[in-house]
């Protein structure tokens, strides 16, 4: 995987500024430790960073395609295509002629012969931009479920672009000033596609492309989730998810660098490993490597609630020893999760506070020692959203509601602004905000979009609702802080079950079948049930695990008193004073305002860090 980034500008000479272009270009490193390219003309500015997973020793960018001496196009790219050898053989049967073997220069010959619509034919994750010097054009790409981040922001005369937002800021003309409704985008748990907390910087959205032309940018869509009638008997539709998956897996194992899986225990991690599994024993080149990740003390300290029911690391372990797998778990404790360099680490990796504590700074170091021994893994990811694993898919109080289900379903980022996650901001602050209000006019812009077929059941209308929304909104969040977490370790993840034919498909497979035994995931569990123990393919649905030490959250109360007795803290502002004194009380519960203060944390990092300019 890689970082790119670039500026388009028709009104001056960009080989002039070759400095600005190196300092966005910088800010990549983490995505590509391996390499670093520039491409500059008149016009336009390539930067990239290279993670070399496919063809080292080829296929260095930005990559150029000339004909009799002149430039054509070149191309910055970061992403895995994994029908690339079917597209080089088509291409090469219409005369191309390739000079490297990994995926990129397929893309790059791809747009000399199909133009835009190269991005229909490309099956995996990829952000990528081509500048076309025969018509001074500059196009953005990013994959149909947005799995790799590309951002831009228009300037008088073209574009700033790059994989992060990192990138823009270290450009001039970019500035990171956030208003109430970049706030709310921050805070509310919507996600919604193309926006950013940062005004001015957009995102190129998942199945779209954007051109640059000297008249200005335009956007378009080449893929959407579409309303289909499922035909297939049950056990045909089984047959189908299964023979999806084990080619989905067998393609992207295809690397030139050590590659691993990601295992929880959890049925969708061991999905993918078990598969991964036969596949690799199958070409003779096994055993599976996996990662799982744990904490100091967990088995001691893990007491289950309605979420997580079970410890994951006795699962994880019994699905190693199921396929054979080369297994490793990394242990984390309460200092390091709490270690404020590493809160810092996780902000620069996201750009942006994430608010959900522990979760993030674990998956983070998890990263960084998964990278110790794999330069890419595969991972369980969105298998939740796609076969409705998730409690609110279930919960008649969440389907009701006017509202995205997640923000009712989930203990503390719903309620009305005053949930235990925002508990400390000021009173002001959110009243003015009016998350509620924001949520619910995101969530009814969402639904006006959701495909529909005629004379449907209502239920499964409902239940197609809810999965576009999962598919479309809340799969973003997970995405991002994977890729963000990853990248910043210089770590690839891949996400089989976001293949797009797999999606598509899923999508509209009726909920009567995707819970035809009375429980979540009743679709992926058969399809899969007979690579898995059997304590593995009914165990009850876990999410990702946060540490249970009680140290944490007295660890993170400390934290939030220094920031309260720091006049320069850049958060006070944002934050209600008396609330804040509540929380510090030596009679408070630190547990009970744990999500609060990772909150409160998180934003005064972030604008202490970023400068950020808030006009609110």
């Amino acid at each position: 995987m890689c970082g790119i980034t670039g500026w388009v500008a028709y009104d001056r000479d960009l080989t002039l500024e070759r400095e600005v272009l190196d300092a966005m270009t910088t800010t990549q490193l983490c995505r590509g430790p391996d390499d670093g390219g520039a491409h500059l003309e008149r016009h336009a500015a390539l930067g990239h960073r290279r993670l070399a997973v496919l063809d080292p020793e080829g296929g260095a960018q930005p990559m150029t395609a000339e004909h009799d001496g002149r430039l054509l196009a070149a191309l910055s790219y970061n992403g895995e295509v994994y029908n690339h050898h079917e597209l080089r053989a088509e291409l090469v049967a219409a005369g191309h002629r390739f000079r490297t073997r990994g995926d990129t220069e397929v893309v790059l010959r791809g747009y000399l012969e199909w133009g835009e619509r190269v991005a229909e034919r490309l099956n995996g994750m990829f952000a990528f931009a081509v500048w076309d010097a025969r018509t001074e054009e500059l196009l953005l790409v990013r994959d149909r479920m947005g799995v790799k981040p590309l951002h831009y922001h228009p300037t008088p005369d073209g574009v700033v672009f790059g994989s992060e937002p990192k990138s823009l800021l270290a450009h001039p003309a970019v500035r990171p000033v956030v208003d109430l409704d970049g706030l709310r985008e921050l805070i509310a748990m919507t996600r919604t596609p193309g926006l950013t907390p940062y005004r001015g910087i957009a995102e190129v959205r998942p199945g779209h492309l954007v051109r640059v032309r000297r008249g200005g940018v335009s956007v378009h869509r080449y893929w959407a989730l579409e309303a289909r009638r499922h035909t297939q008997d049950l056990a045909t539709t089984i047959g189908t998810v299964r023979a999806l998956l084990e080619d989905i897996v067998h393609r992207q194992l295809e690397a030139d660098v050590p590659l691993c899986s990601l295992l929880s225990g959890g049925l969708d991690s061991s999905a993918v490993t078990a598969l991964a599994a036969r596949c690799l024993d199958a070409a003779g080149a096994g055993p599976v490597r996996s990662f799982a990740v744990d904490f100091t003390g967990q088995s001691e300290h893990f007491h289950p609630d309605a979420v997580r029911t079970t410890p994951d690391r006795p699962y994880a372990e019994l699905l190693a020893r199921h396929v054979g797998a080369d297994h490793s778990v990394i242990e984390l404790d309460s200092a390091a999760l709490t270690d404020p360099a590493q809160r810092l680490a996780t902000l620069r990796a996201r750009d942006l506070p994430g608010g959900v504590g522990d979760m993030d700074t674990s998956l983070l170091l998890l990263f960084r020692g998964v990278r110790e021994h794999s330069t890419v893994a595969l991972s369980g990811e969105s298998a939740d959203e796609l076969f409705g694993g998730y409690r609110w898919f279930h919960d008649p109080k969440a389907l009701d509601a006017d509202d995205f289900p997640w923000a009712t379903a989930v203990s503390g980022f719903g309620g009305a602004g005053t949930g235990p996650r925002e508990q400390l901001l000021d009173r002001e602050l959110l009243a003015k905000l009016d998350l509620p209000g924001y949520r619910r006019a995101r969530y009814r812009e969402a639904l006006a979009e959701v495909p529909h077929l005629p004379d449907t059941d209502p239920f499964e209308r409902r239940m197609r609702e809810v999965s576009y929304l999962n598919l479309t909104r809340f799969v973003r969040i997970l995405l991002d802080r994977k890729d963000r977490m990853s990248m910043a370790n210089g770590l690839e993840v891949r996400v089989p079950f976001c293949d797009h034919r797999l999606v598509q498909y899923v999508f509209n497979t009726p909920w009567t079948m995707k819970s035809f035994d009375g429980r979540e995931k009743s679709l992926l569990r058969a399809a899969v049930r007979d690579v898995l123990p059997a304590e593995i393919a009914d165990r009850m649905k876990s999410p990702y695990p946060i540490v249970q030490d009680p140290r944490y959250p007295e660890l993170l109360r400390r934290e939030l008193a220094a920031l309260a007795a720091d006049p320069g803290s850049p958060a006070l502002a944002l934050l209600d004073r008396r609330e804040l004194a509540d929380a510090l009380a030596p009679d408070t519960d630190p547990q009970t305002v744990r999500l609060a203060a990772d909150l409160a944390l998180d934003l005064n990092a972030w604008l202490t860090e970023y400068q950020v300019s808030l006009e609110l």
